[in-house]
């Protein structure tokens, strides 16, 4: 039976998110934990990881996902631009199981990734997809949101500087963000590998995409998931995803 959403409600507080096995302060972040990334962090494929890799990491709320899904060999960076929310995510990551696994880089990714000799097995970003100019509440918010600090051509060309030959980048976009990513990345010679269409609502169009590239030619899966019921009730296809990380009462 579908969780009532009423019950979801005290995961949420003011300053924060409350998962099963940590918390996420988000008080000094401009972008605070939301569905797009637990989708990515739920979701991304992590069965043949040695390290990872968080590009724009905000609170770190991603990177901590990743750590509880793999073993404790798995090593983590998180990568976040903005000092406030580079310093909120490290804080996160210290009062985290995994202090000893991710490390916090405050620092623009096209600095960082010309100066790492790492090579990553997975990569992921929750990246920025509004033009700039398009405001919204803060100017720490439109600059976490817009394409201005991190456009999708570079955040392309910093994943396959750091990617491995076999390795998978993965982000979560809106529908026609994505539609566009697909098309810049397979014209940079990226593999698309992992599609995963997103409703809000069952028998509605997909307003967020979950994608997974490769430098590696293979076949594409196809997946498509519906956050809530017709009823508004959560699917078990969701709750079935994020069963690990939501505290359902």
């Amino acid at each position: 039976m579908s969780q009532d959403p009423s019950q979801l409600r005290p995961m949420l507080r003011k300053d924060g998110f409350t998962f099963k096995q940590f918390f996420v302060a988000h008080d000094r972040c401009a972008m605070k934990v939301g569905t797009d990334g637990v989708l990515l962090g739920a979701w991304a494929p992590v069965a043949n990881a040695r390290r990872i890799l968080d590009i724009g990491c905000g609170s770190g709320l991603i990177a901590l996902m990743l750590a509880q899904r793999t073993p404790e060999q798995v090593q983590l960076d998180a990568v976040e631009l903005d000092a406030s929310a580079a310093n909120q995510a490290d804080e996160n990551v210290q009062a985290s199981p995994w202090a000893d696994r991710i490390t916090v880089h405050q620092q623009d990714i096209v600095s960082w990734s010309e100066q790492c000799e790492k090579r990553y097995s997975l990569i992921v970003s929750n990246p920025p997809f509004f033009a700039p100019g398009t405001a919204s509440a803060s100017t720490e918010r439109d600059n976490a949101r817009s394409t201005a600090t991190l456009d999708h051509p570079t955040l392309l060309r910093c994943a396959a500087q750091l990617i491995e030959e076999e390795g998978l980048f993965c982000v979560v976009l809106p529908e026609e963000s994505g539609e566009k990513l697909i098309s810049l990345a397979l014209a940079e010679g990226w593999h698309l590998r992992y599609r995963y269409d997103v409703a809000a609502y069952a028998q509605r169009p997909p307003n967020r995409l979950v994608l997974g590239f490769s430098p590696t030619k293979g076949e594409t899966l196809l997946e498509r998931l519906a956050i809530r019921d017709e009823d508004k009730s959560y699917s078990a296809d969701w709750l079935s995803l994020v069963t690990d990380f939501y505290l359902f009462r």
